[in-house]
């Protein structure tokens, strides 16, 4: 999927590329503006969220109410916060 999303992307950098060849000024914002969103989108969504972890993080980690299940591996994901630093930690069942 992101294979998909960052290939549409690129199309769409490249549309609006064409249209700036050509003098099509308005329509160039728009395809461009999608392009960089596509593509920044799916790049960073790694950096943005987190791995799930297999194990319960260390002591003083405690759990929370949060719950739900992971899209790719069906399984069920807790999540687990540090009190003293915020951090979340996100621990497959």
């Amino acid at each position: 999927m992101r294979e998909v999303l960052i290939g549409v992307g690129v199309l769409a950098l490249l549309i609006g590329g064409a249209m700036l060849a050509f003098g099509f000024m308005p329509p160039v914002f728009v395809f461009v503006c999608w392009g960089v969103v596509l593509i920044a989108g799916t790049v960073f969504e790694r950096v943005i969220y987190k791995r799930i972890v297999p194990a319960r993080p260390g002591p003083g980690w405690q759990p929370t109410t949060e719950r739900f299940v992971d899209d790719q591996t069906g399984q069920p994901v807790t999540v687990y916060i540090e009190p003293a630093t915020g951090e979340r930690a996100y621990v497959q069942e």
